[in-house]
């Protein structure tokens, strides 16, 4: 049976239910979900930035954060390490995945904190040595080996495969990463704007939503799911009860599925089905056949034997572009005409359903 993408307009959230079936409560209470594209990023950008509101120190606060923050699911005596993939057998200790908790520093064998949005990279540069700035940020520090972290430097990410390590145009985190690398730099962007785009960290073509967003970094969110490890992170820094908490939440953590709301890009997971962005199909939608897409002719039809109540052509930045109520359909087919050109959301409303599909307008 064919999907379609579904987002029911929820306005406020109050259910105190785990995060894998609704938004974490009760950080997103009240947050309104009816929103996709730039509309979508920049409340998500207002929330995250508003509920910031413990700024740790780079020293000691961001080494006591890591210790109970990057622990290993596993065994919480030994910090996970980024980049990382070896169990401790090999004889180059710089593979380790995992190290004590205990064994931080600056030497070899010891962990240290990665920048992995490299702190060169932003517009002005990354600060450490306070407590406000991005440097000090939590939620894109994360433990390293010394020497992989040396290694990496202050690389751009690059497309790879296997293992971390250096690869054509910059450096490649490791297929274990890759994912947790993406959602960290679409945080910063989100929290920093202009001081840490994607397209300064990343390499490749940009998305056509936003020439800021590199497409590299929706693929590895997509490829790469959240794992408990970064849940757990998530949740830390989302209690401001915990002594190294920040108060604000990695939204691309909570759901992966929100970066493809903005930016379109292969469908990332959605890990909140049963409220927000259900995957589910509905049986009055679900004969809908939109075409051409892309369209080279301004045009665009909508096959369908449901009644529509309604169509919407909604811009990445929420603005409706064209609403039609009552649209009259000749032989099961809607057109929509004189369309300029652009990335849109089309959305259908048919008794109550609601369906939204992505559309580009050549």
């Amino acid at each position: 049976m064919r999907k379609i993408y579904l987002i029911i307009a929820i306005f406020t959230v109050t259910l105190a239910i785990a995060q894998s079936g609704a938004p974490a409560a009760p950080y997103y209470n009240g947050f309104n979900w009816n929103q996709t594209g730039m509309a979508l990023k920049n409340a998500l950008d207002t929330k995250l930035t508003s509920t910031h509101t413990n700024f740790i120190s780079y020293t000691p606060g961001v080494w006591n954060a890591s210790k109970a923050t990057d622990l290993d699911p596993s065994n919480s005596a030994n910090v996970l390490l980024i980049y990382g993939w070896e169990n401790g057998s090999d004889a180059d200790v710089t593979n380790d995945l995992f190290r004590d908790k205990n064994a931080n520093g600056g030497n070899t064998g010891d962990w240290n904190r990665e920048h992995v949005f490299a702190k060169s990279l932003g517009t002005p540069v990354l600060n450490d040595g306070g407590t406000s700035d991005a440097g000090e940020d939590a939620h894109h520090l994360r433990a390293a080996d010394v020497q992989r972290n040396n290694t990496r430097g202050n690389q751009q990410f690059a497309a790879g495969s296997g293992n971390s390590g250096n690869v054509t145009g910059g450096w490649y985190p490791g297929d274990r990463w890759k994912g947790d690398v993406a959602r960290m730099m679409m945080y910063m962007y989100l929290r920093y704007d202009s001081q840490c785009l994607p397209t300064a960290v990343g390499t490749g073509t940009t998305a056509p939503t936003d020439s800021n967003m590199v497409n590299l970094f929706l693929q590895w969110n997509a490829e790469d799911p959240v794992d408990q490890y970064e849940d757990n992170r998530n949740t830390y820094h989302g209690n401001t009860t915990n002594t190294y908490a920040q108060g604000n939440r990695n939204p691309f953590i909570d759901n992966p599925y929100l970066a493809t709301v903005i930016w379109g890009g292969p469908a990332a997971e959605n890990r909140w089905p049963a409220i927000f962005l259900s995957t589910d199909t509905f049986d009055l939608l679900s004969d809908v056949t939109i075409y051409p897409n892309p369209t080279n002719d301004h045009r665009i039809n909508i096959e369908t034997t449901a009644t529509l109540d309604e169509i919407q052509l909604i811009s990445v930045n929420g603005q409706i572009i064209q609403q039609i109520k009552h649209p009259k359909a000749i032989q099961n087919n809607y057109s929509l005409e004189n369309l300029p050109e652009g990335f849109y959301f089309l959305k259908l409303n048919s008794d109550n359903q609601s369906m939204v599909k992505k559309v580009i307008i050549n």
